[in-house]
């Protein structure tokens, strides 16, 4: 029997057509996303080995997506996701936000079907696409016996890889999304085996403890960059604006400008969490002593938009610091 793999749209580059073959980058500005069931359509001669269940739900580019969007697709996962005969989740998505969504539900997400994100670099039309690779690929991992208990993944490039480690590394190479430091989780070959060689080892979904069901915002946490000379103004203006948690993207290894750091201590002081990541890329984030006694949290080495997915789903839950510590080292 074929493996019935539900497929929901989120739009992006995989779900948009170019005015012609060499249309590689404004395909968005003259186009909309497809809804879901005419992106199906178009791969249809490929996708016979699946029972393909199309979910519409949204076809937007990905900046636009939000963590509203992320709490209302998650609601729609946990629908599909209670159907027995449903063997695995793809969510088709653009690549701007894609690694944020994916971790997102790799924290959040309560059921335990395999939910797989794919996106393209290219649009389905254009010379050298990898959308329909990349969409069969998808499906391949969706309905492996080995994709289960890995959490959300995310394939592309004939890549597997864990949501909670993979970033965008390129804005137009097909070998965009990386997993700085570990590497990719496997591979699907053009035989169509999926291969895994490494499994994460971090808190993830089904069994994750945050529980965002019955929640319909999520606490707002933003993110301050740091480079030299950096001034305190955003960190004083998000702090004046009432935000729960900064996070910020500190010069390698972690580290705030001075007078970013004098704002950031005042924000402690007045129950803004503050979490120290790196624009690095690469590597843990370790806290110095003086850090860790002005109240900060270190990111682990979660890139800063992934801090701030944790960030905002701990303080869904507590404001506690200690127990959010807790949360980033073990998610």
């Amino acid at each position: 029997m074929q493996p019935r793999i539900a497929v929901i749209g989120m739009g992006g580059s995989i779900s948009t057509p170019g005015r012609h073959k060499l249309d590689l980058y404004e395909y968005g500005q003259f186009a909309k996303p497809l809804q879901v069931a005419d992106v199906l359509a178009m791969f249809s001669d490929v996708l016979t080995d699946f029972d393909v269940v199309p979910v519409p739900f949204r076809a937007i580019d990905s900046a636009a997506a939000d963590p509203a969007l992320w709490l209302e697709l998650n609601r729609v996962i946990s629908r599909v996701g209670t159907d027995d005969s449903i063997t695995g989740i793809v969510i088709v998505h653009g690549t701007s936000t894609l690694e944020e969504t994916a971790y997102f539900l790799h924290l959040a997400v309560k059921v335990a079907t395999p939910v797989v994100l794919v996106g393209a670099q290219r649009p389905p039309n254009g010379l050298g696409s990898d959308a329909g690779i990349n969409l069969v690929n998808a499906l391949r991992v969706a309905a492996a016996r080995e994709a289960r208990g890995l959490g959300v993944l995310v394939v592309m490039n004939d890549e597997v890889q864990s949501a909670r480690e993979v970033a965008k590394t390129s804005n137009f190479r097909l070998q965009a999304f990386q997993t700085p430091d570990f590497g990719v989780l496997g591979n699907v070959d053009p035989d169509g085996v999926v291969t895994i060689y490494r499994r994460p080892v971090r808190r993830h979904a089904p069994d994750a403890e945050f529980d965002v069901g019955g929640i319909q915002e999520l606490p707002s946490v933003e993110i301050v960059y740091s480079y030299a000379g950096a001034s305190a103004r955003a960190i004083e203006a998000f702090v004046e604006a009432s935000v729960k948690g900064i996070v910020v993207a500190g010069t390698p290894p972690g580290r705030a400008s001075p007078a970013q750091r004098v704002a950031l201590v005042d924000a402690v002081k007045r129950g803004v969490l503050i979490v120290q990541s790196s624009r690095a890329g690469s590597g843990r984030v370790i806290q110095r002593s003086d850090d860790r006694a002005a109240g900060f949290i270190a990111a682990d080495n979660l890139n800063p938009q992934k801090a701030r997915v944790l960030a905002m789903l701990a303080l869904s839950c507590t404001n506690d610091r200690a127990a959010i510590t807790k949360m980033f080292i073990e998610y």
